[in-house]
């Protein structure tokens, strides 16, 4: 995959190490030079000092044929400037944009551009802990699902996967176990000290609560 990132701060230059290290092809792009030296000397790409929304510098590096595209600058502006670009004037299938006033996030989702708003994310974080800390709303990108922990003991013990479910309500994706975290099958017998991790509905919270006692 080819990825064209804009912005090296810390959040850009984690994203690139990580891209790089999967065997990604990866160009970076920052208009300071001390930015990209947050790659170190084991990121295996591309480092360019410039402006991420020049459209010679874009054109320079063959934007048109990335795969993805994340501006990721510590301005909102510049983000919505440079995913623009990417997307209007070189056509890049995926476009991705940072944005840190969750006021403006309506405008970019309007634009066709995916959104990530790390101040909605966040408070949306201390919410779930806050209130119920088994729940987490910000695992998935709608307020309909959300994702709960259920920890099974009592008469949850020796069930399967199958009986715990409630179809169009709650569904099991994932048993945490002693040895590991297993994709589990309707026939899985769940065990104690087994953690399950499901898919709900938010509207269904307090069914699937006194279902098994949260």
């Amino acid at each position: 995959m080819f990825v064209v990132i804009v912005g090296c701060g810390r959040v850009g230059s984690e994203l690139a190490k990580l891209l790089s290290g999967e065997g990604h092809d990866v160009v970076v792009i920052d208009k300071s030079s001390a930015s990209l030296d947050r790659l170190g000397n084991t990121f295996n790409g591309v480092a360019l000092v410039g402006n991420g929304f020049n459209p010679a510098l874009l054109k320079q590096i063959n934007v048109e044929r990335a795969d993805v595209f994340c501006a990721v600058t510590n301005g909102d502006n510049t983000n919505l400037v440079a995913a623009q670009v990417a997307k209007r004037i070189f056509h890049v299938p995926k476009v991705i944009a940072r944005v840190y006033d969750p006021q403006r996030a309506h405008i970019y989702n309007a634009l066709g551009l995916d959104v990530i708003s790390g101040t909605i994310l966040f408070a949306s974080m201390l919410r779930d802990k806050i209130v119920e800390s088994r729940f987490s709303s910000y695992l998935i990108e709608t307020k309909d699902l959300g994702v709960i922990e259920i920890e099974v003991k009592n008469d949850l013990i020796g069930k399967t996967i199958g009986e715990v479910n409630l179809p169009g309500e709650f569904l099991a994706a994932a048993i945490r176990k002693v040895r590991g975290v297993v994709i589990p099958e309707a026939g899985t017998v769940l065990e104690k000290g087994d953690t399950v991790m499901g898919v709900v509905k938010v509207v269904s919270l307090d069914i699937v609560r006194k279902k098994f006692g949260l």
